[in-house]
């Protein structure tokens, strides 16, 4: 899904004009310094390679004796038999790091393949590595020493650092847009009224810089890598920012204690060398608002960071209680009130503060106070898979507890999982999933219908616009509309070239691609199956267990693979319940160990009897075998260093096998390693031998807790009593419980109550309102945005229509607003604001376990008033392209359900009661709702055969068969011929006649 980016929008001023090669990155200017490092490189590797072996030749000569015999072992040791042993262990170690310059060399100079590793080289090879690299700097490229997976992170950089942009000018004018103005804001200067505030902040900070941390456009969000890679040339320098601005109070109250906490708003205080970056577009209410922001940062400067309470109090007088988050009121008076008042109108605040003036955004009506994993939503991929998985495992339980002849009703996340599953909500990216999806299997039908293999891949690049597969060789061109990316290892598919109707029915070619993390706007996914060996990840424990417990989660729930196997070894928590089919756990290495060697040799065999050189050319094309799914295997507890070296030995074959390998370890050294990755503490995810320097896509062990609960209370493994329950609301049906507000969801959508909203606002307010009749529980901000704007949008316009929609659903009698904040940050509706859908669930809940429990007459009367709101499918009239959130919904599933259960029961009630054509009756109006529900097949044939009428009963059939594509010997469910025939013996002959 293209999505809008804070660097996005001015990126095409950065773009390569026409040449020859637009796609390629821009090549490195070689130095001064790099000619000088090169020619020591030179002269080092000349002195060890070819300098000792001589010197120890003239000096020394052949430390061994020109014959050997049995007097030799009786001779004295001497001097010089001291020395020729110390000059048998200098040719050793000479050998030993020879062999390290000719591997690196090679590889360096071929750019195929990883460098083998020299056993016990230990820094003898990272020594060579660097002398050759350097020394290649003459020559070549850095990013051609070897197919490393930094190339294409390291062209998007380049791109990134090349946009243009101006050093941030202290004389520029407040309120005056400036081309090349910088979000490094320098102290503004000139204007009237503002001498004193730049001559304080001159006076205080000097030449130090701040920079305002931007609001998320679409999925970007700031970070402080980002910031320090734009302003300072380099984003490993984000921590000289985290270090000026650590524990500071921000404008927010809040305080930057890690460095990737950071939130729109906060102000950060920036080395005096920060310069460059793109465009600001200040804001639009003129010299006011940003004098506003120079406020701030003088404050800021002078202060410490403290809290600016003088300037808030300024002002504000009565309107600012308000607007405060539970964090700054009182606990007394939080406790008085179980809800936060929902903001003042614009308007108002306008008026209050006089003309001009913008309002302070606070964190209540950004729905800031509760506290969001970010880590879910700062994974798309991920998202979608646990989303999509998640909603599986509800339908499953809702059709599991049809079966058992009690409707449960789905219960509503609390805590830490109503955290996460609104993070996941607002993280997930399933336009993006299916882009990747429908691009690989493509690329798989086409290259099959060429007659050309599958490219071995290393890993896929995913950027809002393209998608980039790294090959570990040149395949030569690939096939249309697939193009050469910035050399010939890397094949290219634009989200706007790969058509809408590409087919995908070739199975999954890469299904071990998992994500590993982001490398400015570009997502790194690592294909562990093609990987030569096995993969390490080397860092803290808790570092380590975040980060694989990121790559199982989304290995088990991800939408571009097929079959696949999962085996966890020594994870804490059981992943089972988000993919039972793919997920095995083992609890012990050695097991897993003895399991590995029998499949091991079995899919060598099988291949050697298939004559296929390897899973991807038995994946693809009319092949397409079972066995060739891969086979993933997660270490979470470091191996001992036995079982280290057996896994390594069954890994060396196991690129081939389609069976990867990812292993804990304490250091980033393992043996037989292939790759090594290190997790830093500050989640930075990095292999050097790979060139890969990234922000590690990590899952920390309270997320991975909260979504595990998730699926918990989904599936109803949390430990509660397995009973229907009752809806979240329930409507109050007497006369006192008469609505202000009443919309219709099921069926065309109406709103009666209030008045219809501008015609080109009425769209986005009318699906608004429906997410929150949906959610009775509350709806955060974030998740409201990302459903509506599922492509991105910034927070004035969120807001915006926030207000427009409390103002459009006006106040009750007794002035209390229709739509607010709860404690936790999250909208909700009054209770004076109700859905059809509410009033059906409630109308079920009474007749089943209310009032019409126990009195056949009054159930009767209820399921009825239920039965005639079932107008249609829910939203019936929704407009293309919008109420794509639904699809997560589980409402959608519930709804067809909940109507064939009123249905059946009504039914029932009506066949005991002697009215058979009232129960078919019952069951047709359901049939409208759920047509595909075969109980309702069932429930119509029997209710026909009640009438007495054979017609009726034939009519009844020969509705069912038309609602089927085949004719009568297949056309029918087994069950629903059965009690045809059953019924009514003749009713092939029958419906025969009848044709």
């Amino acid at each position: 899904m293209a999505r809008s980016t804070a660097t996005g929008r001015h990126q095409s001023q950065a773009r390569p004009g026409p040449g020859p090669n637009p796609g390629r990155p821009p090549r490195r200017q070689r130095t001064f310094g790099d000619v000088v490092r090169a020619l020591g490189a030179f002269v080092v590797l000349a002195v060890l390679v070819v300098g000792v072996p001589g010197a120890l030749l003239h000096y020394i000569g052949s430390p061994f004796p020109h014959h050997f015999d049995s007097d030799v072992l009786r001779q004295p040791i001497t001097t010089k038999t001291f020395v020729n042993s110390l000059a048998v262990l200098v040719w050793l170690a000479w050998a030993q790091f020879t062999a390290c310059v000719l591997v690196e060399g090679k590889a360096a100079f071929s750019g195929v393949g990883m460098p083998r590793h020299i056993p016990g080289s230990g820094g003898s090879q990272l020594l060579a590595r660097q002398l050759v690299a350097a020394l290649l700097l003459l020559g070549v490229g850095a990013a051609t020493l070897s197919p490393v997976l930094g190339q294409h992170g390291t062209h998007h950089q380049a791109e990134h650092q090349g946009r243009p942009g101006a050093v941030a000018a202290a004389q520029q004018t407040p309120g005056v847009p400036h081309q090349g103005s910088s979000n490094v804001v320098a102290p503004p200067e000139g204007g009237a009224g503002h001498a004193g505030t730049v001559r304080s902040i001159e006076h205080t900070q000097q030449d130090t810089k701040f920079y305002r941390i931007q609001p998320p456009e679409g999925r970007h969000h700031d970070s402080l890598w980002d910031i320090a890679q734009r302003h300072l040339g380099d984003g490993r320098r984000y921590k000289e920012i985290y270090a000026l601005n650590k524990d500071r109070v921000q404008p927010d109250g809040s305080k930057l204690s890690q460095a990737s906490l950071i939130r729109p708003g906060w102000i950060m205080e920036m080395p005096g060398d920060a310069t460059g970056g793109e465009i600001v577009d200040m804001p639009a209410a003129g010299a006011q608002q940003v004098q506003h922001v120079a406020h701030d940062i003088q404050h800021y400067a002078e202060h410490g960071g403290a809290k600016d309470t003088a300037a808030e109090g300024a002002g504000g007088g009565a309107h600012q209680a308000p607007h405060q988050t539970p964090a700054q009121t009182p606990a007394s008076e939080q406790h008085h009130s179980p809800a936060a008042p929902a903001p003042a109108p614009a308007a108002e605040q306008a008026g209050a503060h006089g003309a001009g003036h913008v309002p302070t955004v606070h964190a209540a009506h950004h729905g800031g106070l509760s506290q969001l994993p970010e880590a879910l939503i700062a994974a798309p991929l991920l998202a979608a898979g646990l989303l999509a998985a998640l909603g599986r495992r509800r339908r499953t339980e809702l059709w599991q507890s049809v079966a058992e002849g009690i409707l449960r009703v789905p219960r509503t996340p609390q805590g830490p999982a109503a955290d996460a599953d609104d993070a996941l909500r607002i993280g997930a990216d399933p336009e993006t999933v299916a882009f990747l999806d429908r691009g690989l299997r493509a690329l798989s039908a086409q290259l099959d219908a060429e007659g050309r293999q599958l490219p071995t891949v290393y890993a896929a690049w995913v950027t809002p616009d393209e998608l980039h597969l790294q090959l570990a060789w040149a395949e030569g061109r690939p096939p249309a509309p697939w193009e050469l990316g910035q050399d010939e290892t890397f094949w290219r598919l634009a989200r706007t070239a790969l058509p809408a109707d590409a087919g995908t029915a070739a199975a999954a070619p890469y299904p071990g691609l998992v994500t590993l993390g982001t490398l400015d706007e570009a997502r790194l996914l690592l294909n562990l199956e093609a990987v030569p060996g096995v993969v390490s990840l080397a860092g803290a424990k808790a570092d380590r267990d975040a980060v694989l417990a990121s790559v199982a989660a989304e290995l088990a729930t991800n939408g571009w693979s097929d079959r696949m196997t999962v085996t966890l070894v020594g994870f804490a928590e059981d992943l089972t319940a988000l993919a039972p089919a793919r997920v095995r756990h083992v609890a012990d290495v050695s097991q897993a160990i003895e399991a590995l060697a029998a499949e091991t040799a079995q899919r060598r065999a099988a291949l050697q009897a298939a004559g296929q050189d390897s899973v991807l050319t038995g994946r693809a094309g009319r092949a397409q075998h079972s066995q060739w799914a891969p086979h993933l295997v997660l270490v979470a507890d470091r191996p001992g260093d036995e079982q280290t070296a057996r896994i390594a030995e069954l890994a060396a074959d196991a690129g081939r096998l389609g069976i990867g390998y990812l292993l804990a370890a304490d250091t980033a050294a393992v043996p037989g390693a292939a790759w090594e990755l290190e997790i830093s503490p500050a989640g930075r995810l990095t292999a050097p031998l790979l060139g890969l320097d990234l922000a590690a896509q990590r899952l920390p062990a309270a997320q991975y807790a909260a979504v595990l609960q998730l699926f918990a209370q989904a599936a109803g493994d949390d430990g509660r009593d397995p009973d229907p329950g009752a809806p979240a609301f329930l409507v109050d049906l007497s006369d006192r419980g008469r609505p202000g507000i009443y919309a219709r969801l099921l069926g065309a959508f109406e709103v009666n109550g209030v008045e219809a909203p501008e015609a080109d606002r009425g769209p986005l307010l009318h699906e608004a309102l429906a997410l929150l009749l949906l959610h009775r529980e509350g709806v955060h901000p974030r998740v409201l945005a990302s459903a509506l704007w599922p492509r991105g949008v910034t927070e004035d316009v969120r807001d915006g229509l926030v207000d427009r929609l409390r103002d459009w659903l006006g106040t009750d009698p007794d002035g209390t607003p229709r739509l607010s904040y709860d404690d936790s940050g999250r909208m909700v509706l009054a209770t004076s604001v109700v859905s059809d859908w509410d009033v059906l669930q409630t109308l079920h809940h009474q007749a089943e376990q209310g009032v019409g429990a126990n009195d056949p007459v009054a159930r009767r009367r209820l399921l009825t008033d239920a039965l005639s709101l079932a107008r249609g499918r829910l939203l019936d009239n929704r407009a293309p392209g919008r109420y794509g959130w639904l699809s997560h919904e589980i409402v959608e599933a519930q709804h067809p359900v909940l109507v064939a259960e009123i249905a059946l029961a009504l039914a029932t009630l009506h066949l005991d009661a002697g009215k058979p054509k009232a129960a078919v009756a019952a069951v047709e109006t359901g049939m409208g709702v759920a047509p595909q529900d075969e109980r309702l097949w069932l429930a119509l044939l029997r209710a026909a055969h009640a009438t007495g009428d054979p017609a009726r009963l034939e009519f009844a059939a020969a509705s069912l068969l038309s609602r089927t594509a085949a004719g009568p010997a297949r056309g029918l469910p087994p069950r629903v011929e059965a009690l045809l025939d059953d019924l009514h013996p003749s009713w092939r002959q029958s419906l025969a006649e009848l044709a």
